[in-house]
């Protein structure tokens, strides 16, 4: 047998060696039982909040399993301020993190990508389609909507971004398809009713300062009017702006 035949055996047999050495070490030990190993297999730095994990790999990844929601959630659970917006509820219930938080991009990156599509995968899997669906076969709703986020509910996490307050439905794209085919949510054709109508209350719905004593010790003041209903908006209000009061004009209050 030639030498450079026996060097390559040995160098073939340490690399199984160190193939079988580093996984069973670091699954049955942790990470830190192999020195350096954390360096070479790091794909880059972890964002700012996280940085004080850079040395522990262990507290994000699971020994061949990669990053599990238990690990994010052992953190993060009692995150108050996520859980009780509206917006951020639903992560009460998603259970996969990984779609959405990608880190290891860097200390000025913002590990979070909101991924509509992870969330339609998560919900499909929660809430099942029809026998026979798909989330590639669901209709499309508007040209800026792909088919796999139809099986969302927008206004489950976009309801106080209604600017109509629920009033016209949780069905945006019914009025809005059109307008977003030319790239926005306004409906250019859309015509306010007469100044002379008092059915403003249809559409709009007065503040909540309107429902306490501000209403009759600051509101009814300046506008001059002693005795109004909170629904009849059109005695102290003209179309044009909120903000201006018949016979008194442009009053902003706050």
């Amino acid at each position: 047998m030639k030498l450079i035949e026996v060097i390559y055996g040995v160098v073939t047999v340490a690399a199984l060696g160190v193939a079988v050495a580093v996984p069973y070490l670091t699954h049955e030990q942790g990470s830190k039982a192999v020195p350096g190993w954390q360096r070479m297999v790091n794909p880059g730095d972890l964002s700012a909040k996280h940085q004080f994990l850079a040395a522990d790999c262990e507290a994000c990844h699971t020994p061949h399993q990669g990053i599990v929601a238990d690990k994010c959630i052992a953190c993060h659970a009692n995150n108050q301020s996520l859980l009780y917006k509206q917006p951020t509820a639903f992560h009460a219930d998603i259970g996969d993190c990984r779609g959405c938080h990608v880190e290891h991009q860097g200390l000025a990156a913002r590990p979070t990508t909101m991924d509509h599509t992870v969330l339609a995968a998560i919900g499909v899997k929660t809430h099942p389609l029809p026998p026979g669906s798909s989330l590639a076969s669901l209709p499309i709703a508007h040209p800026r909507i792909r088919p796999e986020e139809t099986a969302l509910d927008c206004n489950a996490c976009h309801a106080n971004q209604d600017p109509h307050r629920t009033l016209f439905g949780t069905d945006c794209a019914s009025c809005h398809a059109a307008s977003i085919a030319q790239g926005g949510w306004t409906i250019p054709e859309f015509r306010h009713p007469s100044p002379l109508s008092t059915d403003c209350n249809q559409c709009h719905q007065a503040p909540p300062s309107h429902y306490m004593e501000h209403f009759q010790m600051v509101s009814m003041t300046v506008a001059r009017v002693e005795h109004a209903d909170v629904s009849q908006c059109f005695l102290c209000h003209q179309t044009n702006a909120w903000n201006d009061i018949r016979g008194v004009g442009w009053y902003k209050h706050h």
